[in-house]
C-alpha cells in the first residue's frame, strides 16, 4: 500500500489517470526491507533500486557511488526511528529522493536529499557530511535542516525559513530538496491531529505552493495544491472528486476524440508530434468549475502536443487554426515571452461543433521538462559547461573565492533576499513573506538608460524608486513614465519606462503617505524603518494641510525648517502672499474659470453672434492660432475654448457659436511651471522669461510642498507666434521639470 493511500486526506485513485509520472513506490516496504541491512559495498543497495532506475532514466552516465554512500550513512544513522505513521523513518529521505529523482534532479542533489534529515534528526554533524560527501552537498543539507525551538522560540519556523531563502538564494537546489520534503509529508499527513494538518496545510498554501510556483516545478504544485484543498475544504473536495468520478463514467470522451482530430491535422501536414489528454488536477477542476458554471466533458482536462523544436510549435498552432474553429481571445504565447518562472509554451483552444472549447498546450519536450520541473530540471546550476563528471559536482565543492554564477537566480528571489534581510523581526518578515509571495505576477519595466526593473504585478512608483535606489530613494520626488510626467503613486503596466526624479537633499524624507501606494516589501519596510527611527518626525492629524501637501501624494519631502533652501527664495517679490478679495491667498492653488473679466490686451476673438461680449476662457488660456470653439452662456456672453479643452464636453447641452481669431497678434496667456526647489529659482525664471519678450501680468507661487514647488504666471507675448520659444526657455532654467498651458483636467 502506497504512502497516499494511507492518508485519507490525500487524493485517491480517481486521480491516476492524470499522473504524469510513473506509479508511486510501496515506499512502506522498501523501508522496512532496508532494516534487513545495507548491501555488499559493491553493489546498490535493494531499497534504493527504484530511486537509482529514476535517475538513470535522466542521467544515464550518472555515477551512483555517492548515493550508494549516503544511503548507507543514512540508513545507519536513522536506524531505529519511526515515523508517527508506523513506517521506519528512512521511508522518509528515500521517498524525498524519489520524487526528486522522477523530476530529473542530478547526482549532488539526491545525495543530500538522502542526507537531509541526518543533521537535525541523527548524531552525524555537518562537519562529518562535508569530508565525506563535499561542501555543496554539505550547503544543501545544512539549507534545509531546521532552527531548535530550545533556541528560537516561536520564530523557530520563520526564522528557519529565512534561513532556508538566503540558502536558496545562493543554491536553487535547497528548496528544491525542501519542496519535496513538504510534498512527502503532506501525502502522510493524515496520522496527525486535525489542528495540525490545517496548521501545516495553511503554511504550504502560503509559502511552499507559491515558491513551487515561483520556481516552476509544476508538478509538485499542482500535487500540493489538492492536498491542501482535501485538508482545508473538505467538502468541496468532496464535490470536485464526484464531478470527476462522474465524467470519467461518461460514455464518451470529448478530449479524445478531438485528440484524434488534431493528430490527423499534424500527420497530414507531416509534423511529428506526440498528442496526449492532459486532465486537471483537482484545484484546476474546481477553479474551472467556478468559473464556467456547469462542467462539460471537455473542461475536464487539455490537450498537450509535444514536439521537437520551437519552429514546430507555430507550425502545429497555424495546422490547428487553420484546420480547425481556433478561440483566438484564447492565444498566449510564453514561448516568445516566458513567465518569469521559466515556463514556456504556446497556448490556445479550439471550438468543437457542439460548442465545447477544448485548450491546446503546444511545446517542445524539453520545454516540458522544466514546465513540470522548473529549476530541478536545469541541474546543477554551479557545473561548467564542458563539465558532463557529476561525480565531480557531488565530490568536490565550491570554494569561497570562485565565483558562483546561477542563472536560475531569477528576479523575485534577489528581491526577496534584499527585503528580508531589512526585516526587523521574525513576526515581519514571516507576514511580509506571505504578502510577498501572494504577488504571483510579475511584470518589467524600463529605465531610460536601457536597463530593467522586476516589479509584482500591481507596484507604483514608489516600488520602483526603491527597487532601483534602496533607501536612496527617499529622496525621490516624482516620476516620468513613457515620457509623462507622473506622481509616485501611478500604478505601472508591464513594458512602461520609468524615468525618476531625484533630489539631491541628503535629509530627504520619505511621505507616510507612501505605504499606501508600496505594494513590494523593500519599499514598505525601508519606509516604515525610517518612520521608526525618525518618531519627532511624524506631522500630527491636518499637518500636511496646514504645510500644504493636501492631496499631494507620492513625492519625498524637503526637511521642514528653516534649512528649506526654497523658502528664502520665495521672498523674492511676488504676490504670493497677498490676500484676494474673497479672503484667500494667492498662494492657494486657484483654477481660473469660465467667467472671467474680459482681459486688456489679450487675443481678439471674433464670433459670429452680434453684440455678444466675447470671454477667453480661464481654464485654457486660448491664443492664436489654437484652434477655437465657443459657447453662449448667460448675459449674452460667448465663451471661447481650444477644442482640446475638457471643458468642451460638458458644454455641449448650449449653444455653439462659430469663433475666430482676428488679426491681432498680441495674446496673453496662463502658464504652469513645475520644479525643485533652490535658490534663486524664481529670479532665473523671470529672468529667462523677460528675455522672451514676456510681460508677467501676475505670478503665485505656492509654498514648497515635498521640495517640489508649482508656479502660475499670466504672461503677456506681443506675438502669440512667440508662445512656444518662452515655454522653451522657462524648460531650460536648472530645476524647472516641466511648463505647460493652462488646462482644466478631464473629469473636472
Amino acid at each position: 500500500m502506497s504512502a497516499e493511500a494511507t492518508n485519507p486526506a490525500t487524493p485517491g485513485p480517481v486521480a491516476g489517470p492524470a499522473a504524469r509520472w510513473r506509479a508511486r513506490i510501496d515506499l512502506r516496504r522498501l523501508g522496512r526491507a532496508a532494516l534487513l541491512g545495507p548491501a555488499a559495498r559493491d553493489r546498490l543497495p535493494d531499497a534504493i533500486g527504484h530511486v537509482a532506475e529514476a535517475h538513470r532514466a535522466h542521467h544515464p552516465d550518472a555515477d551512483l557511488e555517492p548515493l550508494r554512500r549516503a544511503w548507507v550513512l543514512a540508513e545507519s544513522s536513522h536506524r531505529g526511528q519511526m515515523r508517527k505513521s508506523g513506517e521506519p523513518y528512512i521511508t522518509h529521505p528515500l521517498a524525498v529522493t524519489l520524487i526528486l529523482a522522477e523530476l530529473g534532479a542530478e547526482t549532488t542533489t539526491l545525495t543530500a536529499s538522502l542526507l537531509h534529515d541526518t543533521v537535525e534528526d541523527t548524531e552525524v554533524t555537518l562537519d562529518q557530511v562535508g569530508e565525506e560527501f563535499g561542501a555543496e552537498v554539505r550547503f544543501l543539507v545544512d539549507g534545509v535542516t531546521k532552527l531548535e525551538k530550545v533556541d528560537y522560540g516561536a520564530a523557530a519556523e520563520p526564522e528557519t525559513f529565512r534561513k532556508m531563502l538566503v540558502a536558496t538564494g545562493n543554491d536553487v537546489r535547497v528548496m528544491s530538496i525542501k519542496l519535496a520534503d513538504r510534498l512527502h509529508n503532506m501525502r502522510t499527513l493524515g496520522v496527525m491531529r486535525p489542528e495540525k494538518q490545517a496548521r501545516i496545510a495553511k503554511v504550504t498554501r502560503d509559502v511552499l505552493i507559491p515558491l513551487a510556483e515561483r520556481l516552476g516545478v509544476q508538478a509538485l504544485k499542482t500535487e500540493l495544491e489538492d492536498l491542501v484543498f482535501a485538508i482545508l475544504h473538505p467538502e468541496e473536495y468532496e464535490h470536485t472528486r464526484e464531478l470527476i468520478v462522474d465524467n470519467a463514467s461518461r460514455a464518451d470522451d470529448p478530449l479524445a476524440e478531438i485528440a484524434d482530430e488534431v493528430r490527423g491535422v499534424l500527420r497530414e501536414a507531416g509534423i511529428q508530434a506526440e498528442v496526449v489528454i492532459r486532465p486537471r488536477h483537482f484545484v484546476s477542476v474546481h477553479r474551472t468549475a467556478r468559473k464556467r458554471g456547469r462542467l462539460r466533458g471537455a473542461d475536464f482536462g487539455r490537450l498537450l502536443v509535444l514536439v521537437g523544436e520551437d519552429a514546430d510549435c507555430y507550425a502545429v498552432l497555424g495546422e490547428l487554426h487553420t484546420c480547425m474553429t481556433p478561440v483566438v481571445s484564447e492565444f498566449k504565447d510564453f514561448i516568445a515571452v516566458p513567465k518569469f518562472n521559466l515556463y514556456q509554451s504556446l497556448h490556445t483552444a479550439v471550438a468543437r461543433g457542439d460548442g465545447q472549447v477544448v485548450e491546446v498546450l503546444i511545446r517542445t519536450h524539453q520545454m516540458h521538462k522544466v514546465a513540470e520541473a522548473g529549476v530541478v530540471a536545469l541541474g546543477n546550476p554551479y557545473a561548467s559547461p564542458s563539465d558532463s563528471s557529476e561525480e565531480q559536482s557531488a565530490s568536490h565543492g565550491v570554494g569561497a573565492d570562485e565565483e558562483r554564477v546561477d542563472p536560475t537566480r531569477p528576479g523575485w528571489l534577489s528581491r526577496l533576499l534584499d527585503w528580508q534581510a531589512a526585516a526587523p523581526d521574525a513576526d515581519t518578515f514571516w507576514s511580509t513573506l506571505r504578502e510577498d509571495l501572494a504577488q504571483d505576477r510579475e511584470i518589467t519595466v524600463f529605465r531610460p538608460d536601457g536597463g530593467t526593473l522586476g516589479l509584482p504585478e500591481g507596484a507604483t512608483c514608489v516600488d520602483a524608486a526603491y527597487a532601483q535606489y534602496g533607501e536612496d530613494a527617499h529622496a525621490c520626488l516624482g516620476a516620468r513614465v513613457n515620457g509623462r510626467l507622473a506622481t509616485l503613486s501611478t500604478v505601472l503596466k508591464d513594458g512602461d519606462t520609468v524615468q525618476l526624479l531625484m533630489g539631491q537633499d541628503p535629509a530627504a524624507e520619505p511621505s507616510k503617505e507612501w505605504l499606501e501606494h508600496a505594494h513590494t516589501p523593500a519599499a514598505r519596510i525601508a519606509i516604515q524603518r525610517w518612520i521608526a527611527t525618525h518618531p519627532s518626525h511624524e506631522a500630527p492629524e491636518g499637518a500636511e494641510e496646514r504645510d500644504g501637501t493636501a492631496g499631494v501624494t507620492g513625492h519625498a519631502r524637503a526637511g521642514r525648517g528653516d534649512a528649506n533652501p526654497f523658502r528664502a527664495s520665495v521672498a523674492e517679490p511676488s504676490a504670493a502672499d497677498t490676500p484676494d478679495s474673497a479672503g484667500r491667498s494667492s498662494a492657494e492653488p486657484q483654477t481660473p474659470d469660465d467667467q472671467a473679466a474680459d482681459r486688456p490686451g489679450a487675443a481678439v476673438a471674433l464670433v459670429d453672434l452680434p453684440g455678444a461680449t466675447v470671454r477667453l476662457a480661464g481654464c485654457c488660456t486660448p491664443v492664436p492660432p489654437d484652434e477655437i470653439t465657443g459657447f453662449a452662456v448667460r448675459g449674452g456672453v460667448v465663451t471661447v475654448h481650444r477644442v482640446e479643452c475638457a471643458a468642451v464636453a460638458r458644454m455641449k447641452g448650449r449653444r455653439e457659436v462659430g469663433v475666430r481669431w482676428g488679426d491681432t497678434a498680441e495674446c496673453r496667456v496662463t502658464l504652469f511651471a513645475e520644479s525643485f526647489g533652490r535658490p534663486h529659482l524664481l529670479a532665473d525664471l523671470t529672468e529667462a522669461m523677460a528675455g522672451e519678450g514676456a510681460e508677467i501680468v501676475s505670478a503665485t507661487v505656492e509654498p514648497p510642498s515635498q521640495q517640489r514647488v508649482r508656479h502660475t504666471y499670466t504672461v503677456q507675448l506681443p506675438d502669440a507666434a512667440q508662445l512656444p520659444a518662452l515655454m522653451r526657455a522657462m524648460r531650460n532654467v536648472p530645476g524647472v521639470y516641466d511648463v505647460s498651458r493652462a488646462q482644466t483636467p478631464t473629469g473636472d
